[in-house]
């Protein structure tokens, strides 16, 4: 079967033919006979991490603007659906165009104002309420009647909260302005200090979670991706602290040569220069 599958160079550059080439190619691997033997032992589950994966790769290839690194990491996400619905296929599941056809029917659907006879002459917010009507209509069909129902469960814990305090906020459960949220950080602040001083590590794990889920819904109200701002902090951190093992390998030594107040000199110093530098 591989040997029929064309190369780069014979494919045509027809998107139609380089979906198909791409499903013949993922066909192959997965041939009991013929393919992978590691693509063959494959199933939902042990693929699942890798989508996840690769779809954060994707947004950080956008996030440094690596455009010539762009086309790659989408086509290892869109590598993970054909994956995903070859194996649904051999199952006799489902298959890549019945995906296809989902997401087109969707789209559909959600805009009846490009696709149908709805003016496209409305608000940013009215489109928005719109939205969330024709979404309230497919979680009725799913039988979906609560108002958390569907906020995926595989997201990343972060994204998560903001969705749902989102759905929630769109019912009325929500505090009007930041200071409420700011208010209600120093109260699970506090609770927080009691659980580690009084309580055992279950509720001091509860008491932290609640603490990050107000975080969480702080940077809704300040219009700020949670994800986002803390991936961005990890980035400043490890910067910084390679500027401190940069300044100790020039002595020639490494962190665990040095202690906590030189280092901390150290990253003062890094953090300086970054200021001076914009």
């Amino acid at each position: 079967m591989a040997d029929q599958i064309p190369t780069q160079a014979e494919a045509s550059r027809d998107p139609a033919a380089e979906i198909q080439r791409l499903l013949d190619i993922m066909a192959a691997l997965r041939d009991p006979k013929t393919g992978c033997p590691w693509d063959i032992e494959q199933d939902f589950a042990s693929i699942a991490p890798y989508t996840i994966e690769e779809a954060h790769e994707v947004e950080d290839a956008i996030q440094r603007q690596a455009w010539d690194e762009l086309p790659g990491e989408l086509g290892d996400l869109l590598l993970q659906v054909v994956f995903h619905a070859q194996m649904a296929s051999e199952a006799r599941m489902f298959d890549f165009a019945d995906c296809a056809a989902a997401i087109s029917d969707k789209l559909i659907f959600r805009h009846p104002h490009v696709f149908g006879d709805e003016s496209r002459d409305k608000s940013a917010e009215q489109q928005v309420k719109d939205w969330e009507a024709i979404k309230a209509v497919e979680r009725a069909g799913k039988a979906e009647r609560g108002t958390l129902d569907g906020v995926a469960l595989g997201l990343p814990a972060l994204t998560r909260a903001v969705k749902l305090q989102n759905r929630a906020a769109r019912v009325g459960f929500d505090w009007p302005g930041v200071e409420g949220v700011l208010d209600k950080i120093t109260e699970e602040t506090a609770e927080l200090v009691e659980a580690r001083d009084t309580l055992g590590q279950d509720a001091l794990e509860e008491e932290f979670g609640d603490l990050m889920f107000v975080m969480a819904n702080l940077a809704r109200h300040l219009k700020i991706d949670p994800e986002l701002a803390l991936r961005r902090a990890n980035t400043k951190f490890t910067r910084r602290f390679a500027s401190i093992e940069a300044d100790l390998a020039a002595d020639g030594r490494r962190p665990e040569d040095s202690d906590l107040s030189e280092m901390d000199q150290l990253w003062n110093k890094a953090k300086a220069a970054e200021k001076a530098a914009r």
